[in-house]
């Protein structure tokens, strides 16, 4: 192998890192090493149906058009994998029969299996002329050694691709109260700023409620406690359902929620619209529970609510303006 090839090799290698960067790369360098008008890089469906061309490079008379898709039983990809031959010059002769190889004038053919590291394979990586060619076997290497590049590639692709799965599911869950699916404290006390950041640049009030709910112990201590995590689940429901999507909802204690969200721009009305906020979370958190073991009439929680002007009062501010709140309203509801 010349040192200009490897050189290139390296360079390819160092600068490319996406699995199409690296394999129209390889395709160039292919075509130079085989003498072949066409080079390109297909993909297997894991269920054998098709093969579809991923990559293709055409330089002279003959097109293999990327893109194309063709049943995995007909191509010559599979012959050759088959019948261990994964070389000819004289396609016609050899497989005469192949109406792929005639439409697209295929004379010379070579392809190598791309095999992963758990043995599956992938796909092929082909080239192929209109005339005779000859294949050197330092030609079949190089064909061999790219096949094994792809291979790797796809293979870090994967694995990046999982480890960001993996990082998504871990970032969901340090933001998700295990028991209710709601957003848990984590999550509620990043997303208050932001919500108080725009409510100030669009000079506009925030409503925000805190909740505790009321005789949760006794709900546990007469139901059990498999009971009281479904009363939870249910109350989590009832707000994903019951708030607007621009509202903030979160769980931020054994049995305390917050909700907050925009009011309007006017003082008068934002007092108004805190009330009126009250009593649409009052009104849904209120009423007949249908738990799996039991059936409860709730009578409501104590909520706080607040309308504050984000441009004097901060998060932090607000939500202990509607704890206290919440246990004014708590004192009252229990007669004191």
């Amino acid at each position: 192998m010349s040192d200009n090839l490897i050189e290139r090799i390296s360079t390819a290698l160092e600068s490319e890192y996406t699995l199409e960067g690296l394999v129209r790369q390889l395709l160039e360098m292919l075509e130079l090493v085989t003498n072949m008008e066409s080079t390109y890089l297909t993909r297997i469906e894991p269920d054998g149906s098709f093969q579809h061309i991923l990559f293709a490079r055409n330089t002279r008379q003959m097109q293999i058009p990327e893109g194309l898709s063709v049943p995995w039983g007909d191509t010559l990809c599979k012959r050759a994998l088959d019948e261990g031959k994964r070389y000819t010059s004289d396609v016609a002769k050899v497989w005469g029969d192949s109406q792929a190889a005639k439409a697209l004038g295929i004379t010379t053919y070579v392809s190598t299996p791309v095999t992963l590291a758990d043995g599956s394979l992938y796909g092929t990586l082909c080239a192929a002329s209109s005339e005779h060619r000859i294949l050197t076997d330092r030609s079949e290497q190089v064909l061999q050694l790219f096949a094994q590049l792809i291979a790797q590639q796809i293979q870090n692709e994967q694995l990046l691709q999982q480890l960001q799965q993996a990082n998504a599911a871990l970032t969901t869950a340090s933001y998700t109260d295990e028991l209710t699916g709601l957003p848990n404290r984590r999550a509620v006390f990043e997303q208050l700023p932001k919500l108080f950041s725009q409510a100030r640049d669009d000079a506009r009030f925030v409503l925000l409620a805190f909740a505790d709910l009321d005789d949760f112990k006794e709900i546990n201590d007469i139901h059990g406690h498999e009971a009281g995590d479904d009363f939870l689940c249910e109350i989590g429901q009832r707000l994903q359902k019951g708030t607007r999507p621009d509202e903030i909802i979160g769980r931020v204690g054994g049995d305390e929620f917050i909700v907050a969200g925009f009011g309007p721009s006017n003082t008068d009305e934002a007092q108004h619209a805190a009330q009126a906020f009250k009593i649409r979370l009052s009104n849904l958190l209120t009423g007949e529970f249908q738990l799996h073991s039991s059936v409860i009439n709730y009578a409501g929680p104590s909520i706080g609510v607040v309308a504050v002007n984000p441009a004097e009062t901060d998060h932090d501010t607000a939500l202990r303006e509607a704890d206290t709140a919440m246990y004014v309203e708590k004192a009252h509801r229990r007669g004191f």
